[in-house]
């Protein structure tokens, strides 16, 4: 539906409130700011198809701007606040944005990007300003309320999170269509049952796909959206409660801190108005989504998707129920599970996942990632390794390049990452290939214990035993190093690749 509609239908309904101030901004008022940034863009000579950069935390202004730029046809590159100068000044020359637009939270990152931008031709900031930016209010501020006369949908332009080297930037095609005239992502009414009257939680930072995505779906559906500025597990609950939510988007590690709260702090919050939960990013332990499905109810809603928007897989708790570990099944996609040839494989054995008529994109100028992601016959990958049961649900087993090879057998460390985190004594974990001279490799755990304290030989032993238990020992840490805390993305990627440098630079 057009955001218009929705705004001249309901002007005075709350579109999205940050949790933690409390201010909200109506349709109305949704519909009047982005109006006027797309009137700027057309004035500062941008056309459909052309690039803008965003660089903000969890910011009230941050979805204005995504619909500025939505409805002016243009690509919305939205970037970490987190990353360091030379990531940013790579993303932003990467994707050839005209405008670069940022947060007096971000200005020492954004002082420094200096003369580095060449391609940058306007450069504002919200709140307050410095030198070589200019006031995005003061710029709007005088800029018509009404929209635009060449309204044409725009297209989000997302980096992977550059857990391997630097990201990638995502490019799909543009619809083509006027704005208003896309059933975007009915996922939000037609799957996951909400309507105008639901209440949306995203606890996540803006910048990444997914919540981002939904936001948006939600916000063009008349959909109240609840943005956290930054998550916390039992501020997370108290959200539920406070703004009675009943649809939601997590990543697995998000419900391990929830549950490793103390159970009388998680009974303190009602969280009866969940109706759907949707989850994704990485496999969710099977103990960690059966206590979540206990703790919560059947709301739970999984998919297996990327940035690419080359397949959709999904399923329900009750899905989920009957096949415990599985991800869902093809929605708008086909699935093929082929070796290292390209062979499909028969079902039950594990190879890499490829989606069929899915939907098309690049990798920004990098037709050799674009290639190495595609099939001879034209499916494409997200790089995941797993495998599918006769009744088509797919089952995850972990990234291809994170697979360990230890004296020949391939051994991936998501399933040993799975059993550690349900140890009382652990709050996070990560699983990975050292250098062994006999073998190759081995497997190596490093631990964040909920208790530092706790850290040392007679908790190591404890955690390898307790693996061994679970799994075979060919699969189970060699030795386990402890640390204060693991270089975790707030979308819950873990950056492995930080503590494997360690492992293997004098190799």
């Amino acid at each position: 539906m057009p955001l218009g509609i929705i705004a001249a239908a309901a002007p005075d309904k709350t579109a999205y409130v940050m949790a933690d101030t409390g201010l909200a901004v109506t349709f109305g008022e949704l519909e009047a700011t982005s109006n006027q940034g797309a009137q700027l863009f057309r004035k500062l000579g941008l056309k459909a198809g052309d690039h803008i950069a965003i660089m903000l935390e969890n910011h009230p202004r941050f979805l204005q701007i995504c619909w500025a730029a939505q409805r002016a046809g243009l690509y919305y590159t939205a970037i970490s606040w987190r990353l360091q100068q030379q990531e940013v000044e790579y993303i932003v020359n990467n994707c050839e944005a005209r405008v670069f637009i940022t947060s007096n939270e971000c200005r020492e990152v954004a002082r420094a990007l200096g003369d580095r931008i060449p391609n940058v031709q306007h450069r504002y900031m919200v709140d307050a300003v410095i030198s070589g930016f200019e006031s995005w209010e003061g710029a709007i501020a005088s800029m018509p309320r009404q929209p635009i006369a060449d309204q044409t949908e725009g297209q989000s332009m997302l980096y992977s999170s550059g857990t391997t080297g630097y990201p990638k930037g995502i490019k799909r095609p543009l619809s083509g269509l006027a704005f208003g005239e896309m059933n975007a992502l009915p996922v939000m009414t037609t799957l996951y049952g909400a309507d105008e009257t639901s209440i949306y939680l995203s606890p996540a930072p803006l910048y990444h796909a997914a919540p981002l995505g939904f936001s948006m779906a939600c916000l063009r559906s008349g959909i109240q959206v609840v943005v956290m500025e930054h998550f916390e597990a039992e501020r997370a609950l108290q959200y539920i409660e406070r703004y009675r939510v009943t649809h939601s988007q997590w990543v697995p590690t998000m419900f391990v801190r929830m549950l490793k709260l103390p159970e009388e702090v998680r009974s303190r919050y009602d969280v009866s108005s969940l109706k759907c939960a949707i989850h994704a990013a990485a496999p969710c332990p099977i103990p960690v989504k059966e206590q979540m499905i206990e703790w919560w109810g059947p709301v739970l809603y999984e998919y297996y998707a990327g940035t690419e928007g080359n397949g959709f897989v999904q399923l329900n708790s009750q899905e989920w129920l009957a096949h415990k570990g599985s991800v869902g099944r093809a929605l708008n996609c086909s699935v093929h599970i082929c070796d290292d040839e390209g062979n499909e494989l028969p079902l039950g054995e594990p190879g890499t996942i490829y989606f069929g008529g899915g939907g098309q994109f690049e990798y920004y100028k990098d037709p050799d990632k674009t290639a190495q992601s595609r099939h001879a016959r034209g499916w494409s990958t997200l790089g995941d390794v797993g495998y599918m049961d006769e009744e088509g649900y797919v089952y995850l087993t972990d990234r291809k390049h994170f697979m360990i090879i230890s004296g020949g057998v391939n051994i991936y460390p998501q399933e040993t990452e799975n059993i550690l985190i349900t140890h009382p004594k652990v709050y996070d974990v990560a699983v990975f290939g050292v250098p062994n001279e006999d073998f190759g490799e081995e497997v190596k755990a490093v631990v964040q214990p909920a208790n530092m304290a706790d850290a040392g030989p007679a908790l190591e032993r404890e955690l390898i035993a307790f693996c061994r238990g679970h799994l075979s020992h060919i699969k189970c840490p060699r030795s386990i190093d402890f640390e204060a805390q693991l270089p975790r993305h707030p979308t819950g990627k873990l950056y492995k690749r930080l503590l494997k440098d360690r492992y293997w630079q004098k190799r």
